[in-house]
């Protein structure tokens, strides 16, 4: 499969700029979904400070797609009209290439994210999208227990690159994005946390989820900077 994923992050600064892409989360759609070669994507509000947050965080918003291949990726980013337009009304935004490794469940009745076959093996960064959609019913039990499942990763976790809350809709529609230098550490944190343990094992057990989705991808390129760097950029393998 010659399948990329890419997610962006555009940033808002001023007031204007805020409202107006607030507003883009319903009428961007009518141009996002032209895009040639897009086979899936999501436009996305974000939490405040790291992880889940039921608290929106208004200067932030994600574009996830999954393109045909990275042509039709890149011509999207240097020639379409809507991406020009959030150029424009954003003071940053980070671009990053993935590749699938790894993915299972559903997001909205699908899984558009194959594995890739061009897995770089010098390359031992991961990406990963855990996103959920919540019940109703387990609304508030699970966002109790979110600040504890959050204390590892508020207390910094080894190799940890970057970290953000996403979502199509607040408190029920969840996702985190996180990039990792390693798989172990990605393990490390996934299976020695003691909060983050209890949380799998409340999943099992109280079937908090209606749908779910687990992602893991091989970051490959960034454009773009996130708080005024690459944060990519010294651990990615040199483009030959």
């Amino acid at each position: 499969m010659n399948s990329v994923s890419t997610l962006t992050l555009f940033r808002f600064s001023t007031l204007s700029d805020k409202i107006w892409a607030f507003f883009q989360m319903q009428f961007a759609h009518a141009h996002i979904s032209k895009t040639p070669g897009l086979q899936f994507y999501k436009l996305m509000g974000s939490g405040k400070d790291l992880g889940f947050n039921p608290l929106p965080d208004w200067g932030v918003y994600a574009l996830l797609g999954v393109w045909d291949d990275e042509e039709y990726a890149q011509q999207f980013f240097e020639q379409a009209a809507i991406f020009k337009r959030y150029q424009t009304h954003s003071s940053e935004h980070w671009t990053i290439f993935m590749k699938v490794r790894k993915a299972t469940g559903l997001w909205s009745g699908e899984n558009p994210f194959m594995p890739s076959a061009d897995i770089d093996e010098s390359n031992p960064l991961f990406a990963v999208i855990t996103r959920a959609t919540i019940r109703p019913q387990n609304l508030l039990q699970f966002w109790r227990y979110v600040p504890t499942s959050q204390r590892p990763i508020e207390a910094g976790c080894p190799g940890l690159l970057y970290t953000k809350g996403i979502g199509e809709a607040p408190l029920v529609q969840m996702a985190t994005f996180s990039v990792w230098k390693s798989l172990d550490d990605l393990k490390n944190f996934a299976y020695n946390s003691p909060e983050h343990k209890v949380a799998i094992k409340k999943t099992r057990e109280i079937d908090w989820y209606k749908e779910e989705m687990f992602i893991r991808f091989q970051p490959y390129k960034s454009l773009g900077t996130w708080g005024g760097i690459s944060i990519l950029e010294s651990y990615l393998p040199p483009v030959i």
